[in-house]
């Protein structure tokens, strides 16, 4: 049985989650449209961690979301979870954000997580219902034909942020929408076990975010 702490700001949602054996204890999170996550990431830790009666040496690992998404939320999340890594002396253990968004949609035969990459462009991935990872993550720009394949065989759940630039132009009868989604420390829970269990750590020294893109100022 493992307590995680689970950090994820790879958009505006400052989300930080405490898990015990995948199971949510404690979530602080604020999805307002600004970041906030310079002001609020360390008193979410704080306040999740009192609420749960856990202190930071309770921790058996960290896990954070590493993109792709905003570079500056990304930095600070991964910059907060190396340091309590490295305080701690306890494993890190990172998630792919689209696969975390992906963890919320439900009984389509397709999920099409979607984030904003400015202009028509967007950071996509396809997974199946079960959440296996069907098509390799992307930056690209949404046409009115894109995901036709996935779309053809039956319902495909588009979710994110990104979601929204697609349905203004796709009409196919099996697309469905959930542009409010954000990708949040709660779904992190299952999946941080999952890969605590099987050891699936990150080298602390040398893991960067996964950006997918270069820099551009937000």
């Amino acid at each position: 049985m493992a307590s995680v702490l689970c950090i994820e700001t790879a958009t505006t949602n400052c989300s930080v989650a405490l898990s015990v054996n995948g199971s949510v204890i404690a979530l602080r999170e604020d999805t307002s449209k600004k970041y906030s996550h310079a002001e609020q990431l360390h008193v979410f830790i704080s306040n999740v961690l009192k609420e749960a009666n856990f202190s930071k040496q309770d921790l058996d690992a960290i896990a954070v979301s590493k993109g792709p998404g905003s570079y500056t939320g990304l930095r600070i999340g991964v910059s907060a979870a190396k340091g309590l890594c490295y305080a701690l002396d306890i494993p890190l253990v990172s998630l792919a954000t689209l696969r975390v968004l992906a963890a919320q949609g439900k009984e389509s035969k397709h999920i099409v997580p979607l984030l904003d990459a400015r202009r028509m462009e967007v950071y996509s991935a396809v997974f199946d219902v079960s959440k296996q990872q069907l098509r390799e993550t992307r930056a690209e720009v949404v046409t009115d034909i894109s995901y036709a394949s996935y779309l053809e065989q039956g319902s495909t759940l588009f979710i994110g942020s990104g979601a929204l630039k697609f349905k203004e132009i796709c009409t196919h009868k099996n697309a469905l929408f959930n542009i409010d989604a954000l990708p949040s420390a709660k779904e992190m829970a299952l999946l941080a076990e999952e890969k605590f269990n099987k050891g699936e750590f990150e080298d602390v020294a040398y893991f960067e975010p996964y950006y997918l893109k270069d820099f551009k100022k937000e």
